[in-house]
Protein backbone atom coordinates (compact mmCIF):
# COMPACT_ATOMS: atom_id res chain seq x y z
CA UNK A 1 0.00 0.00 0.00
CA UNK A 2 1.35 3.56 -0.51
CA UNK A 3 0.11 6.65 0.56
CA UNK A 4 0.70 10.16 -0.78
CA UNK A 5 -1.07 12.63 1.27
CA UNK A 6 -1.27 16.37 -0.19
CA UNK A 7 -2.95 19.86 0.32
CA UNK A 8 -0.93 21.51 2.85
CA UNK A 9 0.41 24.87 2.60
CA UNK A 10 0.67 27.91 4.35
CA UNK A 11 -2.50 29.82 5.80
CA UNK A 12 -3.73 32.37 7.98
CA UNK A 13 -5.13 31.69 11.32
CA UNK A 14 -9.26 31.05 11.04
CA UNK A 15 -8.33 29.77 7.53
CA UNK A 16 -9.14 26.61 5.98
CA UNK A 17 -7.65 23.79 3.82
CA UNK A 18 -8.41 20.20 2.97
CA UNK A 19 -5.70 17.57 2.70
CA UNK A 20 -6.06 14.87 -0.01
CA UNK A 21 -4.24 10.80 0.89
CA UNK A 22 -4.29 8.53 -2.23
CA UNK A 23 -3.73 4.98 -1.55
CA UNK A 24 -2.48 2.83 -4.52
CA UNK A 25 -1.71 -0.53 -4.66
CA UNK A 26 -4.54 -1.67 -2.75
CA UNK A 27 -8.17 -0.86 -2.31
CA UNK A 28 -9.11 1.33 0.20
CA UNK A 29 -12.01 -0.43 1.48
CA UNK A 30 -10.62 -2.90 3.93
CA UNK A 31 -8.45 -0.57 5.79
CA UNK A 32 -8.77 1.78 8.66
CA UNK A 33 -7.73 5.31 7.59
CA UNK A 34 -5.69 7.99 9.83
CA UNK A 35 -4.37 11.54 10.28
CA UNK A 36 -1.51 12.64 12.21
CA UNK A 37 0.00 15.41 12.85
CA UNK A 38 3.82 16.31 14.06
CA UNK A 39 4.67 19.70 14.98
CA UNK A 40 8.74 20.62 15.16
CA UNK A 41 10.23 19.28 18.43
CA UNK A 42 7.33 16.67 19.44
CA UNK A 43 5.71 13.73 19.03
CA UNK A 44 3.36 12.65 16.45
CA UNK A 45 -0.09 13.12 17.59
CA UNK A 46 -3.51 11.28 16.48
CA UNK A 47 -5.78 13.70 14.52
CA UNK A 48 -8.77 11.83 13.22
CA UNK A 49 -9.49 7.90 11.61
CA UNK A 50 -12.10 6.79 9.36
CA UNK A 51 -13.40 3.20 9.17
CA UNK A 52 -14.53 1.56 5.73
CA UNK A 53 -17.81 2.08 7.17
CA UNK A 54 -17.27 6.02 7.56
CA UNK A 55 -17.72 5.53 11.18
CA UNK A 56 -15.12 8.52 12.38
CA UNK A 57 -13.35 8.74 15.56
CA UNK A 58 -11.46 12.06 16.52
CA UNK A 59 -8.49 13.34 18.49
CA UNK A 60 -10.72 15.74 21.27
CA UNK A 61 -8.75 18.77 20.40
CA UNK A 62 -10.02 18.39 17.24
CA UNK A 63 -13.66 17.87 17.64
CA UNK A 64 -15.46 20.45 16.06
CA UNK A 65 -13.26 21.66 13.14
CA UNK A 66 -11.67 18.83 11.41
CA UNK A 67 -13.35 16.57 9.58
CA UNK A 68 -12.40 13.02 8.03
CA UNK A 69 -13.54 11.94 5.31
CA UNK A 70 -13.29 8.83 2.47
CA UNK A 71 -14.11 8.31 -1.18
CA UNK A 72 -13.62 4.42 -1.56
CA UNK A 73 -13.88 4.55 -5.52
CA UNK A 74 -11.19 7.10 -5.65
CA UNK A 75 -9.24 5.26 -3.29
CA UNK A 76 -8.55 8.94 -1.27
CA UNK A 77 -9.08 9.97 1.99
CA UNK A 78 -9.69 13.48 3.24
CA UNK A 79 -9.26 15.99 6.18
CA UNK A 80 -11.14 18.83 5.85
CA UNK A 81 -9.54 21.67 8.76
CA UNK A 82 -11.58 24.84 9.60
CA UNK A 83 -10.48 27.56 11.33
CA UNK A 84 -6.97 26.90 11.71
CA UNK A 85 -4.82 28.25 14.69
CA UNK A 86 -1.12 28.00 14.82
CA UNK A 87 -0.71 25.16 16.66
CA UNK A 88 -2.36 23.48 14.41
CA UNK A 89 0.73 24.39 12.22
CA UNK A 90 2.73 21.02 11.40
CA UNK A 91 3.69 18.03 9.00
CA UNK A 92 0.21 16.02 8.33
CA UNK A 93 0.43 12.11 8.02
CA UNK A 94 -1.87 9.64 6.70
CA UNK A 95 -1.71 5.72 7.94
CA UNK A 96 -3.65 2.92 7.09
CA UNK A 97 -4.12 -0.08 9.00
CA UNK A 98 -6.43 -2.89 9.13
CA UNK A 99 -6.56 -2.85 13.12
CA UNK A 100 -7.57 0.15 14.98
CA UNK A 101 -5.19 0.18 17.87
CA UNK A 102 -1.88 0.17 15.78
CA UNK A 103 -3.34 2.98 13.56
CA UNK A 104 -4.56 4.83 16.93
CA UNK A 105 -1.01 4.78 18.36
CA UNK A 106 1.03 5.02 15.12
CA UNK A 107 2.18 1.68 14.92
CA UNK A 108 0.55 1.32 11.24
CA UNK A 109 2.49 -0.41 8.68
CA UNK A 110 1.45 2.06 5.50
CA UNK A 111 2.60 5.89 5.93
CA UNK A 112 2.21 8.52 3.85
CA UNK A 113 5.31 11.29 3.51
CA UNK A 114 3.38 13.93 4.88
CA UNK A 115 2.39 17.75 3.75
CA UNK A 116 3.46 20.63 5.68
CA UNK A 117 0.40 22.68 6.76
CA UNK A 118 1.55 26.14 8.06
CA UNK A 119 -0.99 28.57 9.84
CA UNK A 120 0.49 32.22 10.68
CA UNK A 121 -1.19 34.41 13.22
Amino acid sequence: VQLQASGGGLVQTGESLRLSCAVSGRTLNRYIMGWFRQAPGKEREFVAAIWWTAGTYYADSMKGRFTISRDNAKNTVYLQMNGLKPEDTGVYYCAADMDYNDLRWARSDYWGKGTQVTVSS
